[in-house]
């Protein structure tokens, strides 16, 4: 399964991606496979870790968890959900871009489709985030989608959506 977007293909982190990643020199530390650990323990978390963003002009992965850079800025990470819902049907949500990506709705776009995904599935009533509180990026993104502070420490401000 993947989702498309005016600009985007957003699918979800599978063996199959390996190739992919290898092949744009992309490292994110253990993100990726760390999860494909658990999912070949649990395939019914497939859809609730790491998300690939590719721009559909090259193929180029553009969304980001975890970057940790590439050689060749050719592969920007990825984005998804960091676990499987909660008992109470939230997820929380994470994503970045490298900087020649930002500023150009591509983390809207990929994170408003991600969010759009959880809806239809079932049980899922609340979708979180949380961001830096000096990352005016990421604020601005999760306030286009909707999303509202509900809490913030000194470093975090955490966010979230209801609804399905």
């Amino acid at each position: 399964m993947k989702l498309e977007t005016e600009r985007l293909i957003i699918s979800p982190c599978t063996e199959d991606v390996i190739a992919l990643l290898n092949e744009q020199h992309y490292e994110n530390g253990p993100q990726v496979s760390n999860h494909l650990k658990q999912l070949a323990e649990d395939p019914a978390i497939l859809y609730w870790g790491p998300w690939l963003a590719m721009l559909k002009a090259d193929n180029k992965v553009i969304g980001d968890l975890g970057f940790k850079g590439a050689p060749d800025n050719k592969v920007i990470g990825d984005l998804g959900f960091k676990g499987a819902p909660d008992n109470k049907g939230a997820v929380e949500i994470g994503y970045g871009l490298l900087e020649e990506y930002r500023g150009k709705g591509y983390a809207t776009e990929a994170v408003a489709a991600l969010v759009d995904w959880a809806w239809k599935q079932n049980g899922i009533h609340k979708v979180k985030a949380e961001t830096l509180v000096d990352n005016q990026e990421s604020i601005r993104v999760l306030e286009k989608l909707g999303m509202r502070k509900v809490a913030e420490s000194e470093e975090m401000v955490y966010w979230e959506i209801t609804g399905g």
